[in-house]
């Protein structure tokens, strides 16, 4: 594996505050952290915009974290939040529908957020890929690109089926061929699994414990330079 430094996987780093308890010091104090630690982007629920990102971009969800929601009020959501100052929304898909085939329907919901989502605006997409099969996210991945969709997404982190997996992020990388972003997200809790996320094809991280996923990483980093073997990394 290419080397790959904390500052590196930071710049590809959504640093994630979603808890329904969050409030309004709690996000000022996440976007300090995400200063400090050189991240990309802030994301945060809906309501909490409009926030003062000092720079960094700001994202936030959609159809959160069901995704049940009529396709209209999703588009709804994604606008205001726009008009609120985010500059990347993730929307939630309705997992339901793709678990029928139904891919057109998934389609025409992902379209209809993304009218609402102006062009220089990002849209991802959030699949749920741990409770989806391999065709169906191949199915899915599909519809989003269709779609208009900037990124697919593995994760809300809120579904009990669980967050990202290597093989997931795999398919969809090798599903989507670069023409969109891959977002991994959702129980990437140290520097070894974000990294193996990012070897298998992921473009951007959701994290919520940043510090500890680019402490890890440094570590690695470390033992490798310790060991004499160059790789700078896991």
């Amino acid at each position: 594996m290419s080397t790959t430094t904390p500052a590196e996987v930071a710049a590809i780093v959504d640093h994630t505050l979603l808890k329904p308890e969050a409030t309004a010091a709690d996000v000022a104090a996440l976007v300090d952290e995400g200063v400090r630690l050189g991240v990309f982007s802030v994301c945060v629920s809906p309501s909490m915009l409009p926030i003062d990102a000092k720079g960094l971009k700001v994202a936030t969800v959609c159809g959160f974290p069901s995704g049940k929601h009529h396709s209209e009020v999703k588009a709804a959501e994604a606008a205001r939040s726009i008009a609120d100052g985010a500059d990347e929304v993730d929307m939630v898909i309705d997992v339901g529908v793709a678990k029928t085939g139904d891919f057109a329907a998934v389609q025409a919901d992902i379209a209809a957020v993304r009218a609402a989502v102006p062009a220089g605006k990002v849209l991802k997409v959030i699949i749920e890929s741990a409770a989806l099969t391999d065709e169906e996210i191949v199915g899915t991945c599909r519809a989003a690109e269709a779609a208009g969709a900037d990124f697919v997404k593995t994760s809300t982190g809120f579904h009990p089926a669980g967050g990202a997996s290597v093989r997931a992020v795999r398919l969809m990388a090798e599903t989507v061929g670069g023409r969109l972003g891959v977002k991994a997200s959702g129980a990437i809790r140290d520097g070894a699994t974000a990294l193996a996320m990012i070897e298998a094809g992921a473009t951007r991280l959701g994290l919520s414990g940043t510090a500890a996923v680019l402490d890890g990483v440094a570590a690695g980093q470390s033992a490798a330079d310790a060991a004499g073997d160059g790789s700078g990394g896991y």
